[in-house]
């Protein structure tokens, strides 16, 4: 779900970053990145570690120096201006705070170094404060808070002294899982109100898509995918974020011509592709719940509708995960595939069962190039 729809007033460059690299010795930790940030928007760069997400963050903080490229804000250099002069907010999975200052001291510091008025300060506080709900807990220490209401201390001191860009590195990766959702939230909530830009660094694929108005996808110091999350699922620029972002289900086929294919002997039909030559390899990617499984005798009584594609499949696991069931099958030529339907649809399917899997040829995307090695490792990064 998007953070905020996006208005076009707004709709300018902030942030750019030109052939970004980061080297240590022979290893390019960040390689060749160019991206621009837009004014306002909610952008997250998603990622398994080492991918490159979190360096690429510090070059933006003013933590790193880039090895050769530009980072340029409102069109002039950060290149070498120090981390406390960019205007630019941060915040970390740890939180940093000052054990012996009280909440409030904690979020009036960045504005006591800058040598604000004590008014000025305390009425900056006293928003903050109210802005993450923590007017009761303003004299307490870090140590008598729970770690999500500390998380919310870092991030008012990190928005005190109103910075036009806030970084976020894995800011709720300590947190359990109802706590961190609660915090997306507020999260959520909080850029909407204030309408600054936000940078926002995980390896969670499903709290890049919670948050985000777009996500960068990282792997080996490049971005391999850039969108909304919506497009990034329904159509992957590659097999990579195919697998990387959600389940996927791959088919390799060969191409005939015009639209046809075999897939393990068996005539298929799939999207019409430029350069996907007659005898030329082609990877199917369907998404688990675009496909159906039906029994046999429910396939024979109804008969595959024009632009579906049909395979044959044995029957492996069935899964009921309260809302949702899964289905894992195996096709005669051992290609192993997921289904996935709402419990309410029923799926009286059994172990060692025969069931023919269809889906729909447009809801299948095709890619042409891939390696095996790409499919490994997106695999491995959930």
């Amino acid at each position: 779900m998007n953070a905020v729809s996006k208005d076009p007033a707004h709709d300018k460059t902030l942030v750019s970053l030109r052939d970004l690299n980061k080297h240590y010795g022979d290893f390019a930790a960040v390689d060749n990145i160019s991206l621009e940030i837009q004014d306002g928007e909610f952008l997250t760069f998603l990622g398994s570690s080492g991918s490159g997400k979190s360096t690429t963050l510090s070059m933006l903080a003013g933590f790193e120096t880039p090895s050769s490229g530009e980072i340029l804000v409102d069109g002039k250099s950060l290149v070498n201006v120090p981390p406390h002069k960019r205007d630019i907010g941060m915040v970390f999975q740890r939180y940093s705070l000052f054990p012996h200052l009280s909440v409030r001291d904690n979020i009036a510091f960045p504005l006591a170094i800058r040598k604000l008025g004590s008014a000025e300060i305390d009425k900056r506080v006293d928003a903050m404060l109210k802005l993450v709900q923590l007017e009761k807990f303003a004299h307490r220490r870090p140590a008598q808070m729970s770690g999500g209401q500390q998380q919310r201390v870092a991030i008012a001191r990190a928005l005190v002294y109103e910075p036009r860009i806030l970084l976020m590195d894995e800011p709720l990766g300590a947190l359990d899982k109802k706590l961190r959702e609660d915090l997306q939230d507020e999260l959520r909530q909080l850029h909407r109100r204030l309408g600054i830009t936000i940078v926002y660094v995980t390896h969670d694929q499903e709290e890049a898509m919670r948050l985000s108005q777009r996500i960068a996808i990282f792997s080996h110091g490049k971005i391999v995918g850039l969108g909304t999350g919506y497009d990034l699922y329904q159509n992957p620029p590659n097999a990579f974020v195919a697998s990387f972002l959600g389940n996927s289900n791959f088919l390799r086929v060969t191409a005939n011509s015009n639209g046809a294919a075999s897939f393990e002997g068996q005539p298929l039909t799939i999207r019409l592709t430029p350069g996907l030559d007659a005898g030329k390899e082609a990877l199917i990617m369907v998404r688990p719940e675009k496909a159906l499984a039906l029994s046999v005798e429910q396939a024979s009584r109804d008969p595959l509708p024009a632009g579906w594609n049909e395979v044959s499949a044995k029957v492996g696991e069935v899964l009921f995960l309260g809302e949702s069931q899964t289905c894992h099958v195996v096709t005669t030529g051992g290609t192993e595939m997921t289904v996935k339907a709402l419990s309410a649809a029923g799926m009286p399917m059994q172990p060692g069962d025969t069931v023919k899997v269809r889906w729909a040829t447009a809801d299948a995307c095709i890619y042409t190039e891939w390696t095996e090695s790409d499919l490994n490792k997106a695999a491995g990064a959930h």
